[in-house]
């Protein structure tokens, strides 16, 4: 997660720390791009094809511009929505997109509740996608542990981003293979 505190009113992991990971591992990362007009800050990164970008809807008046900028990187696109934004956002761009992060709570704060209701989108991006036969990824990213994880899965999502749940863990590593056999 990459907040400018801005879009999101809070500030976190920043251009420095996605080098030091890239140092670390050899394995795709996750950027979850929280700031405003994210196309203009792709090149602040050091990205490497594979990586998963997402940029939010909400967050620019150009998403076409945005998505092509992070395919532009040879990354992989995803469009990230809002709980408030209805995936009618997407509507001329899911030919371009590899993947949907659809929030299911508020960005910008950890340890927030997930929010039910957001699984309605995913269902839909679910059964959108079977109908155009597209395959693009459904992610969510918000409140998922044990017992919502289970929920998202069975709303069709394909990856479910997990944080407070993993990190505020008593035995991270058992949490982790119990969120996995899901």
């Amino acid at each position: 997660d990459i907040m400018d505190g801005s879009f999101v009113p809070n500030y976190t992991l920043g251009t420095d720390f996605v080098k030091i990971l890239k140092a670390n591992t050899a394995i795709p990362l996750d950027i979850h791009l929280m700031v405003e007009n994210p196309e203009s800050k792709l090149d602040w990164f050091q990205l490497s094809a594979d990586d998963y970008v997402a940029v939010h809807c909400e967050s620019t008046p150009h998403i076409h511009k945005a998505v092509a900028a992070v395919k532009n990187k040879g990354c992989r696109a995803l469009a990230a929505l809002n709980p408030g934004t209805p995936i009618c956002a997407l509507e001329n761009i899911t030919d371009d997109i590899d993947g949907v992060l659809v929030m299911t709570v508020e960005p910008g704060f950890g340890g927030q509740k997930f929010m039910a209701d957001c699984l309605e989108k995913c269902r839909k991006l679910r059964d959108e996608r079977a109908k155009r036969g597209l395959s693009f990824m459904i992610q969510t990213d918000g409140g998922v542990n044990r017992q919502t994880i289970i929920d998202c899965k069975d709303a069709g999502v394909d990856c479910a981003v997990v944080g407070s749940a993993l990190f505020g863990a008593e035995n991270r590593e058992e949490e982790l293979k119990l969120l996995q056999s899901v």
